[in-house]
């Protein structure tokens, strides 16, 4: 069965989308929105069935759908977002999941965004960050440690996100800037790195045989390739000013 594809469409309110690391600057909608598009369609041929969801106007940071929810093959986790400002997020996204897995919660004091959760095969590295505390880690550890998974903290520093430092490309492989994430919690699998010149290249979306890839990070798209790695180059200019990637866009569900 063909994965399914959640999307989100991009607010007009996108402007006043929470920052950490960026200065605010001006976002065009109506590119941000010609590029979403571009995005939804790159799902698609890459074999997913795309769903995207309402986003009301009160909520500017609700294409970065990920950080709502982590999607397993036996349940998902509905999140409880670090930013105050995005846990009216959370309702639209959890009934949409719940006709395709059964669902567990973050609760307070806990907060995880799932920006900060990198599954790898039967390991999950949660980014020890702004947006996911300490609470977060546990709770996650007590959802699916029963489920065969070992979840262990990662440390960034620099950027938003653990997905911002590391992304999985498959087989074992990630995507990575050194400079961002601690990479000795890494032991076991094999490293591709960024362009040095390409700080922001290391969000990658691996979709069936194909990895979505902003293509704006030209120079690490050619070091995915000369690793056999078929890349689907998508414009991601706009929405990376609100400090968003390609794996921020969607959440994938497999078997649905």
């Amino acid at each position: 069965m063909m994965p399914l594809a959640l999307t989100r469409e991009i607010s007009p309110a996108i402007a006043r989308c929470e920052l950490t690391h960026l200065a605010r600057v001006a976002i065009d909608l109506d590119q941000a929105r010609r590029q979403h598009e571009e995005y939804e369609r790159a799902l698609s041929e890459a074999g997913c069935r795309v769903h995207r969801l309402d986003a009301p106007g009160d909520l500017p940071d609700s294409v970065f759908i990920e950080d709502i929810a982590v999607v397993f093959d036996e349940l998902a986790i509905v999140t409880r977002p670090g930013a105050e400002s995005r846990r009216g997020e959370v309702p639209i996204v959890a009934r949409a999941l719940a006709h395709h897995r059964a669902l567990e919660t973050i609760d307070d004091p806990a907060t995880v965004d799932g920006g900060d959760v990198l599954v790898v095969s039967r390991r999950v590295f949660v980014g020890r960050t702004p947006r996911t505390n300490a609470a977060g880690l546990e709770q996650l550890k007590r959802i699916l440690e029963p489920f065969g998974y070992r979840v262990d903290g990662v440390a960034v520093d620099g950027c938003l996100h653990l997905k911002s430092a590391a992304t999985s490309l498959g087989d074992a492989t990630l995507l990575v800037n050194r400079n961002w994430v601690d990479v000795s919690a890494f032991g076991g699998l094999a490293l591709i790195d960024v362009d040095p010149t390409e700080p922001s290249a290391a969000n990658a979306l691996r979709v069936g045989d194909s990895v979505i890839f902003p293509r704006e990070h030209a120079r690490t798209a050619e070091r995915l390739r000369a690793h056999g790695l078929h890349v689907r180059g998508v414009g991601a200019s706009e929405l990376a000013k609100a400090e968003g990637g390609v794996t921020c866009c969607s959440l994938i569900v497999q078997g649905s």
